[in-house]
């Protein structure tokens, strides 16, 4: 899963590889500290679109290339910064359709995840082994 920030004028997106399990312990309690989450709520909570959340992610990411930066620095609107599934990630969810979704909806759930996967960004890192990004 990647995190995207482009904000408005900018030319290319910024992307970032969100692997919560990857994480360092330090940048893992800031992430607790500054939206008062524990870690496996806050992975879920980043998933279901929390603005808190998103924002001290962003701000994670962003201090590693600039740390002088402060949190009170990081303002984006709403439409500049996305959770996007690379295409390995949604072949991994497309291949787990068959057992789990109703027969009625599977068809639609298919349909509608080749159309993601086709528009995915191809992670090379990636190859052979993805995994959803969910923390336990």
């Amino acid at each position: 899963m990647y995190l995207v920030y482009k904000p408005e004028g900018s030319d290319e997106p910024k992307r970032w590889r969100y692997q919560p399990r990857k994480l360092m312990s330090a940048e893992r309690e800031m992430l607790e500290k500054r939206t008062g989450k524990n870690f496996t709520e806050f992975t879920v909570d980043v998933q279901k679109g929390n603005s808190q959340c998103r924002r001290a992610l962003l701000f994670m990411y962003l201090k590693r290339e600039h740390p002088g930066i402060r949190y009170e620095d990081v303002d984006f609107a709403w439409d500049e910064l996305t959770l996007e599934h690379s295409k390995g990630e949604l072949r991994e969810m497309r291949n787990q359709v068959e057992g789990t979704v109703p027969a009625e909806q599977r068809d639609a759930v298919l349909a509608k995840l080749d159309e993601e996967i086709e528009q995915a960004f191809e992670d090379p890192e990636e190859e052979g082994k993805a995994s959803l990004p969910i923390a336990a």
